[in-house]
């Protein structure tokens, strides 16, 4: 039985990590470098860290707080935002990251999914996908969900893994951050398309929902989740012996943390 991963994310604005609600009214949170430790250290699985505002700021990834988070954790980490070429995919890989994610600039650049597959190889390429859903389509939303793209959400996905997407993240806009749930009727469609690791953000709100959403959909490889995180509302900890009480497969080592 594969095991399941519980993912934070650390959305950076300015050198701060933020959260908001359906991608508006950001807040800040913390520093990146201290919540990236504590993840590190409570038995995260993996750590993803956005630089949300660098596409739509057409600018580069902060790299000085990246190499920072990378060199203080011992999870494998997953860095996106600004991503437009294969030279951003050196530069970030070169700061300690082990995986990339790409929107916008896959978007604007499709063969770049398939030029960083051919030189880094398809398991550190992540093709993430802000997604909402238009006169009932899901469709792809690019500069942190606020410009509509008019592409097919599920086709675009489709498309990004037969060009080397190693990994799909699924954020979706019309439950981030509202804490009612992952989005399965999403998630299902995406699923039923593709055949590499699928991780659900978006929705979580307790560990109710966790449980939902790998019981629901087996395919899912793993849970994404910032605020609930952030805020103290579930301990990492105890989520993840929560799903494994309740026979949901999952590493249950590394923790250092109080509990």
């Amino acid at each position: 039985m594969i095991t399941k991963r519980i993912i934070p994310c650390l959305d950076v604005k300015d050198g701060r990590v933020v959260k908001g609600v359906n991608f508006l009214g950001l807040h800040d949170v913390s520093s990146p470098v201290r919540l990236a430790k504590f993840y590190s250290d409570c038995g995260a699985d993996e750590l993803v860290f956005y630089d949300i505002t660098a596409s739509a700021e057409g600018r580069a990834l902060f790299t000085d707080i990246l190499t920072e988070v990378a060199s203080t954790i011992f999870i494998p980490l997953t860095v996106g935002g600004g991503i437009n070429t294969v030279d951003d995919f050196d530069r970030v890989l070169k700061c300690g990251a082990d995986k990339v994610s790409v929107n916008s600039g896959a978007i604007r650049d499709p063969s770049l999914i398939s030029q960083a597959a051919k030189r880094y190889g398809d398991q550190c390429v992540v093709l993430s996908v802000d997604a909402k859903r238009v006169n009932g389509q899901f469709r792809v939303f690019a500069k942190g969900g606020r410009e509509d793209t008019g592409l097919d959400a599920i086709e675009w996905i489709k498309s990004g893994v037969q060009n080397g997407a190693g990994e799909i993240v699924l954020n979706s806009i019309d439950t981030d951050g509202v804490k009612n749930g992952f989005d399965l009727e999403m998630l299902d469609a995406v699923c039923q398309v593709v055949d590499v690791p699928v991780i659900a953000s978006g929705g979580a709100g307790c560990v109710d929902h966790f449980k939902t959403l790998f019981h629901a959909l087996p395919k899912v490889d793993a849970g994404l989740a910032a605020s609930i995180f952030h805020f103290g509302e579930v301990a990492i900890p105890d989520l993840k012996r929560e799903l494994a009480a309740d026979g949901i497969n999952m590493r249950l080592t590394g923790f250092s943390a109080p509990t």
